[in-house]
């Protein structure tokens, strides 16, 4: 059998397997030689070979067969002319160079790159969010499939991306030869946009159902799109059908996301739904702490003075990304003018940051987020009923309304119904007995707290 035979049955299988398969996997196929029912291929790359063989062999020894060549088997062989590195076995583990560069090796993808600062090793862990990172390293060892969709959601730079970069690379190591994909649901959108424009769709459905792993990072953006919402139905159901993992995230609850369709709020609540709560002032020094460590090699003649830390941790607590951002910019100011970067620098040197940092809460905010919190109306916080389910959150209330604003008590009471500023005291002084036993109570105030903070 000639190269040119091959090169004719390879253009007879774009009607069997796609155009766009066709290009990504099929065209690259270089014929060794066929003998003894045997056809062997060179490939560019060991994941080409693997991924071919498990999913076009059947199709390609048909094609060849309809065409008179009598073949029951096919073999992958990496070229010669491919690079050392890309003949190797698979390995797991970072013995290959870095993550971004393994996986890129690995062939084609339909989804974004990934990026190499996001792993597990470099994720800080903390109360807000101990969970979603347990759930994301469960996910993460490839065994049975658990949780199916896992559900990631909670506001900006809490650290929803950098878990699905770290499920991906994780797998990746584990499993070299594992179809793993993440991309936006905007990429989504744009891929399946250009697939009907270009009359594409069955290579687009091939591609995103025959995935091991698909992780799809802020579906809000596909809310009121309703054809890529259908496209988006039919992929989850085939994926799940076939139990490959599927991994989302939003910033908020599925239950939330207006303009979804009712069977996707169902389809993604099937599975496990984490919330990663906003920062605690913990959580923020020690990824500032990190930070420091990662920061060392690079400004190793640089020096911090004792509490600047703990400062940047207690007043930029919007998200992580702003105070990441806030200690490098810090620590290239501290590098330039070549001074110890004390309490006095930082305040000058973030002195935009900490402005918008400083932003003032309100007694009504603190009753909004309490009465949400609660499940109860903001009438009934301040009104005159004493019944427990309104008088706990009404002292819970007045309790953050002490803490976080700079009214006084009874500027408090008059917000509160007219109340007296001696029972706002006395609210005030029950919840500081009860956050000492009643560990709900703690971690009401710890997450009505962040959530004000955000």
């Amino acid at each position: 059998m000639t190269n040119e035979s091959w090169g004719t049955i390879r253009e007879n299988l774009i009607g069997t397997v796609g155009k766009d398969n066709y290009v990504n996997w099929i065209k690259p196929l270089e014929l060794s030689r066929l003998e003894d029912g045997v056809a062997k291929f060179l490939v560019p790359t060991q994941f080409m070979g693997t991924w071919v063989s498990r999913n076009f062999s059947d199709q390609i020894m048909r094609v060849m067969q309809g065409s008179g060549h009598p073949v029951s088997r096919i073999e992958f062989a990496v070229s010669d002319l491919a690079a050392p590195e890309e003949k190797a076995p698979a390995t797991s583990g970072h013995a290959n160079g870095s993550p971004a560069a393994r996986l890129a090796d690995a062939g084609p993808l339909p989804g974004a790159p990934l990026d190499a600062r996001f792993t597990f090793e470099s994720f800080v862990v903390g109360k807000p969010n101990e969970l979603a990172h347990a759930a994301a390293k469960r996910v993460a060892e490839g065994g049975l499939v658990t949780f199916n969709p896992l559900f990631l959601y909670g506001g900006v730079g809490l650290g929803k991306t950098h878990l699905m970069h770290a499920i991906a690379w994780e797998l990746q190591a584990r499993q070299p030869n594992m179809r793993v994909v993440y991309l936006s649901a905007e990429q989504f959108m744009y891929r399946f946009v250009q697939a009907l424009r270009d009359k594409e769709m069955i290579g687009f459905k091939e591609l995103f159902r025959s995935v091991d792993v698909l992780m799809v990072d802020d579906v809000q953006f596909i809310a009121g799109k309703e054809a890529t919402q259908e496209e988006f139905f039919h992929t989850f159901n085939a994926l799940v059908d076939q139990n490959k993992q599927i991994i989302l995230s939003a910033d908020r609850a599925p239950t939330e996301i207006r303009g979804i369709e009712d069977r996707i709020v169902s389809r993604m609540q099937s599975g496990l739904v984490v919330d990663l709560h906003p920062t605690n002032y913990e959580l923020r020094l020690g990824i500032l702490q990190q930070k420091v460590e990662q920061y060392s090699e690079q400004f190793r003649d640089l020096e911090i003075a004792d509490g600047v830390l703990e400062f940047l941790a207690h007043r930029i607590s919007t998200n992580v990304r702003v105070l990441e951002g806030a200690m490098m910019r810090l620590f290239a100011f501290g590098s330039l003018v070549g001074r110890e970067i004390t309490l006095d620098l930082a305040q000058d040197c973030l002195a935009d940051v900490l402005r918008a940092s400083d932003r003032k809460i309100t007694v009504e905010e603190i009753q909004r987020k309490v009465a949400d919190h609660y499940n109860i109306r903001i009438s009934d916080l301040v009104g005159p009923k004493r019944v427990r389910t309104f008088a706990r959150p009404r002292q819970v209330a007045m309790y953050l309304a002490k803490h976080m604003t700079s009214r006084s008590l009874p500027e408090i009471g008059r917000r509160f119904g007219g109340r007296d500023h001696t029972t706002v005291m006395h609210g005030v002084r029950r919840i500081e007995e009860l956050k000492q036993n009643d560990s709900q109570i703690a971690e009401d105030l710890e997450l009505l707290r962040c959530a004000l903070e955000a």
